[in-house]
């Protein structure tokens, strides 16, 4: 912040930032993310941000703000998307005025501190390298020379003109340095490429090589639709390997991507279940037969990170395989998945109602979609194909050797986690394996043992942003919770007690030092005559990327909301009364002979000494500063 009116645009209805918020509930884009549930005024739903095993965020459509009442990530919809996606305002701005059709004005970003150090690609700059490379592949699969084998691929393998359209789908061409030429034809940075893993550099000579030559490209693609990586079929037989992804890069991380899921995401939560397959074509194909809640794993097993994904989104995942070895082998894999994330998994063996061996080949076939369905719904529950295998495998065995079987499986199970699974699934899983395998369920609880619960491999850590319950009932604190609700409740304070509102008397009469910062830029908007509401604060925090800042306001604006009961003449009382407490107390405020401006200062000093790691906010200028 400035301290000047003529550059405080940035909170002015008109603006980009004004536009996009004003054109981007915050409901529809964080539903668009994970599943939301009404309740009351609000939604609620599962927290990205930690390992939320209950609802724990709740979002007002009425304020546009999100809070989770157990990590404390919190904000409007801007800081919604700058932390689901780690993008900085500028990126959450552009991706959400894309999304809302709104053209933003030109923006000329900040000149480096020190233009002489050499400045390597940027996030940014890998996404705009595998955008134009999207472009250059689907442009070869259009072309009448370059594109014609990789268009026989895709007639034989039956993908409609509106699946290649829906995907991106493309074809690199038959040579070395297609690519190469064609960024080199634009001036374009070599490095963001290779960065991206789409070039190579040649290890005896100078220069690179494509690193994706003659094949069919599945661009793949996060949540949000941004091309992140790619996947290449072979067209010719002799060519090895038949698939080949990108290396893992500062965008990709394979093991936490699902090809599809940005085209899938929508159907998933209407169905509450999802189809994860083997392959590209095999989720193509789904999608092309109607079940558009299919995605792919990228050539690994189903990770945590993959149920994490999906277990934001519904219930259960089926997991598709075209034989008992294959789903054998799924359901070992799948184990770690089930016991890390509160989710059900399912199996679906296709070889128990067809003998195609994969849903792309089933599903071409006359009749076949109706098979995939009664497929699905057959889908075994994890546990019991688990142990109706293990009983097959042990079929005319003693008794004895059947319990012992069983119960070395218990065991594995605790090998693999059970252990650590949050107290009331543990239960419910130890009450399910002791059905199976016919024993008491003391028995399956004397095996697993009792345990710490200690976090899971990959799991992600809560934050610790400020909560509310975190703040004391100080004067301070409800004040600025108040003008958080409703910042046009400033024009209701006298000039006589406008010293109230100065971040130094708040501190004097016990503000929390999580809304330090918060009460700076709220008498900063006072004092350039705007109001301070929430999402004017939220601006101006997110400007400076100050996170706990953000928390810090939406927790306190969430919790003056339900105690006024979101009623604006009890929200009046409640100020009314809270700002009496201050008067009675202003003996209290700043430090005996101290001015205002001093106190300021001083405050402005000892907010910039804070510890390290803490994100400040630009501080305001003394008056005359």
């Amino acid at each position: 912040m400035t301290g000047t009116p003529s550059n405080r645009s940035a909170g002015r209805p008109g603006d980009d930032r004004e536009r996009v918020l004003e054109a981007s509930d915050i409901v529809r884009v964080i539903g668009e993310h994970l599943r939301l549930k009404g309740q009351g005024r609000e939604f609620v739903g599962l927290c990205p941000f930690h390992d939320d095993h209950k609802p724990s965020m709740r979002v007002s459509p009425a304020k546009q703000i999100f809070k989770c009442f157990s990590c404390g990530a919190g904000g409007d919809v801007f800081s919604f998307i700058q932390k689901y996606h780690k993008m900085d305002f500028r990126e959450a701005l552009e991706f959400l005025a894309e999304r809302a059709g709104i053209e933003l004005t030109k923006f000329k970003p900040a000149t480096p501190s020190n233009p002489d150090l050499p400045a390597g690609p940027t996030k940014q700059d890998l996404y705009g390298a595998a955008t134009f490379a999207t472009e250059f592949f689907q442009a070869i699969l259009r072309h009448p020379q370059h594109g014609e084998a990789a268009r026989a691929v895709v007639a034989r393998r039956g993908i409609s003109p509106a699946m290649i359209e829906r995907f991106r789908i493309g074809a690199a061409p038959d040579r070395w340095d297609g690519l190469i030429l064609a960024l080199q034809a634009k001036d374009l940075d070599v490095r963001a490429f290779a960065d991206a893993g789409l070039v190579k550099r040649r290890e005896n000579s100078e220069g690179h090589y494509d690193a994706l030559r003659h094949r069919l490209i599945f661009p793949i693609q996060d949540q949000i639709g941004r091309v992140i990586a790619f996947g290449g079929r072979k067209i010719r037989d002799e060519d090895e390997p038949k698939y080949l992804n990108s290396p893992e890069t500062r965008l990709f991380n394979k093991s936490a991507t699902l090809f599809a899921l940005h085209q899938a995401s929508r159907a998933i939560q209407a169905e509450k279940r999802a189809i994860v397959t083997e392959g590209y074509t095999d989720a193509i194909a789904c999608h092309q037969a109607g079940f558009e809640f299919a995605v792919a794993t990228l050539g690994t097993a189903l990770t945590p990170e993959h149920g994490r994904v999906l277990r934001r989104l519904c219930d259960t995942v089926v997991l598709v395989f075209d034989g008992d070895e294959a789903g054998q082998r799924a359901a070992d894999r799948a184990v770690a998945v089930f016991l890390a994330e509160a989710i059900d998994v399912k199996i679906a063996t296709l070889n128990r109602y067809t003998d195609a061996k994969d849903p792309d080949e089933l599903l071409k076939r006359e009749g076949g979609a109706e098979v995939f369905r009664q497929a699905l719904d057959g889908a075994i529950d994890l546990l019991d194909f688990r142990f109706a295998r293990l009983r097959e495998k042990l079929r005319g065995a003693g008794l004895s050797a059947l319990n012992r079987a069983v119960l070395d499986e218990i065991a594995a199970f605790k090998d693999m986690g059970l252990d650590r699974v949050e107290p009331l699934r543990k239960k419910l899983i130890e009450k399910r394996l002791a059905q199976l395998a016919g024993v008491p369920e003391s028995t399956i609880r004397e095996i697993v043992g009792a345990g710490r619960r200690a976090p899971m491999s990959g799991q992600a850590e809560a934050s610790v942003e400020a909560k509310p319950q975190d703040f004391a009932r100080t004067w301070p604190n409800e004040l600025i919770g108040c003008l958080l609700v409703d910042g046009a409740l400033v024009d209701r304070v006298p000039t006589v007690d406008r010293d109230l509102l100065t971040p130094a008397a708040m501190r004097s009469g016990g503000l929390a030092t999580a809304l330090a910062g918060v009460a700076i830029v709220i008498d900063e908007l006072i004092r350039v005559g705007e109001e301070p509401d929430v999402h004017a604060v939220l601006a101006e925090l997110a400007e400076t990327n100050d996170t706990a800042g953000q928390a810090a306001a939406s927790s306190l604006a969430y919790r003056v909301q339900e105690e006024t009961s979101h009623e604006a003449s009890k929200l009046l009382e409640y100020f009314q009364a809270t700002l009496a407490r201050a008067r009675e107390q202003r003996g209290l405020a700043g430090a005996p002979g101290e001015s205002a401006e001093s106190a300021l200062a001083r405050m402005r000093q000892q907010h910039q000494q804070s510890p390290e790691g803490v994100v400040r906010p630009r501080l305001p200028r003394p008056p005359g500063g």
